[in-house]
């Protein structure tokens, strides 16, 4: 196994295995993860020994979006509300996390994401950007900065969910369980936490029995009806979005917050009015 800054990689058998982990940090992403992800991906793709990818979280959940400590409490360049916002450093910053999100999608073997405990925020970026989805019955999807500082950059919920069930989610900002997660379409699969990891191994096992030049050519036809749907201009103002939303009067407010009493806090105050905090380890 080889230990990189914010993840795990190793092959066994016909599988390459990326998991996140930052346990401690609800595997939040930091600006190690795009360049640890894209060459976990690479190594991947061009060992011939592997037919099929898994990807999976370490500790309590599979990932809690970004990390608010490095993103939120500190003073950022480009976001002082007293000087011009200048929306291409936002833009510039932002394109480089979604082109190694969509390296799982356009990564010419198949990935299969394991989500146990919770999956919010950036994090359902990664999850939707894999090809299947196997999730904890009882574990929380969704995108809650939509109710404040953020758009999800990479645009799928509306490919994976149509058009209705994204905008339930996204005027929200509600959660999913996994087992609504399957049944709107969302996940493949899910299971109860004893039972996900013989599920995941199981449908990985089954993947890798096929040849790997039959799973590249079947990921790529499948893959053009999204390119072909327009995600990619939908990624281009998913990423401008994103920017422009952390620059709105209720933007600036949030971030002022989070530097005062911490992201945890700003987020339990953000989220608290619709019911749902979630557990302490949420990062987004």
């Amino acid at each position: 196994m080889e230990t990189l800054p914010t993840m795990t990689y190793e092959v066994t058998g016909a599988i390459a295995r990326i998991t996140l982990n930052r346990p401690d940090h609800g595997s939040a992403i930091t600006p190690d993860t795009p360049r640890d992800l894209v060459a976990c991906l690479e190594r991947a793709n061009l060992d011939p020994a592997v037919r099929v990818i898994a990807l999976a979280g370490n500790g309590k959940g599979f990932c809690g979006g970004y990390d608010l400590g490095v993103f939120a409490e500190k003073p950022l360049p480009n976001h002082d509300p007293a000087r011009p916002w200048d929306p291409v450093v936002d833009y510039q910053l932002l394109t480089r996390y979604v082109r190694a999100f969509m390296a799982l999608f356009h990564s010419e073997k198949p990935v299969v994401c394991k989500v146990h405990g919770f999956c919010v925020a950036g994090g359902t970026d990664l999850a939707l950007c894999a090809d299947l989805l196997v999730i904890e019955d009882k574990a929380k999807i969704g995108y809650p900065p939509a109710r404040v500082w953020g758009t999800p950059t990479t645009a799928l919920w509306a490919y994976r969910l149509g058009p209705e069930k994204a905008k339930r989610l996204l005027f929200t900002g509600d959660c999913l369980s996994g087992a609504e997660a399957v049944a709107w379409g969302l996940a493949i699969e899910s299971a109860p936490r004893a039972e996900l990891e013989g599920r995941f191994e199981s449908l990985l096992g089954r993947i890798a029995r096929v040849p790997a030049n039959q799973l590249v050519l079947q990921k790529l036809l499948v893959n053009q009806t999204l390119l072909a749907q327009g995600l990619a201009g939908a990624q281009l103002l998913g990423t401008l979005f994103d920017g422009t939303s952390r620059h709105t009067e209720e933007g600036y407010a949030f971030q002022r917050r989070a530097a005062e009493v911490g992201f945890r806090q700003a987020v339990r105050e953000r989220d608290e009015p619709f019911g749902d905090p979630g557990p302490s380890t949420f990062k987004g």
